[in-house]
């Protein structure tokens, strides 16, 4: 470990092989932190926060501090990070409530500067948060989303894997997943083509997917009925991903402009 001689780390917190603290970091007790990971000056790491190999967190984040929720009393709750993370400067991220008692965020995420996850949100793998995007409580992220620059989601939203999100949106509906959103009030904006082949998806899937989002939005029926038709469509783990979501939305998800 390479800890700096201005740094505040309480003697019961946990750190793994080879981490590195920078001057000025200060680190709670019943913090775990793992080995290869790095802390840069001025960062906060507070109590109940557990983060993975091989992060780095940037100068001036805050990782674990209590909710800003009224209904918070002080119970003991987490914050955890996955390996491989970057949270960049002035990040600002709570631990959960009683409601779920943990945020998390996944593996190999990058979360720009002055963006904040608030209490009981759950983030998957690969997500991209661009700067000053803004998560409120017990929002849900799927795996390989990006979410633009100054983009607000409201409490309890859930975003799906693979989705594009514009900067600036203000999300208050269900984003399903392989696609983009965009407009004012947001709206479906296609399947995000250039996304998926990047990632790996062939032609025929993402065919296959648009066809999904055909029945869902330009067949004129409504939701249940249409979700009815994609059942018949030819299977696939993407059309069953895109049913499951639409189905278990609570919010409802948005609508083609």
């Amino acid at each position: 470990m390479n800890i700096h001689q201005f740094a505040v780390v309480h003697p019961d917190a946990k750190l793994g092989e080879g981490v590195e603290i920078g001057p000025f970091v200060t680190i709670d007790a019943n913090v775990e932190i793992g080995a290869g990971t790095r802390i840069d000056s001025g960062a906060v790491v507070k109590s109940g926060t557990r983060i993975g190999k091989n992060c780095h967190i940037h100068s001036n984040a805050v990782v674990g501090d209590i909710p800003q929720d009224l209904k918070f009393q002080g119970e003991d709750t987490l914050a955890i990070i996955g390996d491989n993370t970057v949270i960049r400067e002035f990040v600002t991220i709570h631990r959960g409530t009683a409601s779920k008692g943990k945020t998390v965020v996944g593996d190999n995420c990058l979360i720009m500067a002055y963006c904040h996850v608030a209490h009981d949100c759950v983030v998957g793998n690969h997500v991209i948060m661009s700067n000053s995007g803004q998560l409120a409580g017990e929002v849900v992220v799927d795996d390989w989303a990006i979410i633009g620059g100054g983009a607000l989601v409201h409490q309890f939203t859930r975003i799906g894997c693979h989705v594009m999100i514009q900067g600036g949106a203000l999300v208050n509906k269900d984003i399903p997943p392989y696609c983009m959103a965009a407009r004012y009030p947001i709206a479906y904006e296609g399947v995000n083509k250039v996304g998926l082949h990047r990632r790996g998806y062939t032609s025929e899937q993402i065919d296959a997917i648009a066809d999904v989002y055909r029945t869902i939005y330009d067949s004129g029926m409504n939701i249940t009925q249409s979700l009815i038709e994609v059942e018949k469509l030819p299977e696939s783990p993407e059309r069953d991903i895109i049913y499951n979501f639409v189905k278990g939305s609570t919010r409802g998800i948005v609508r083609k402009p």
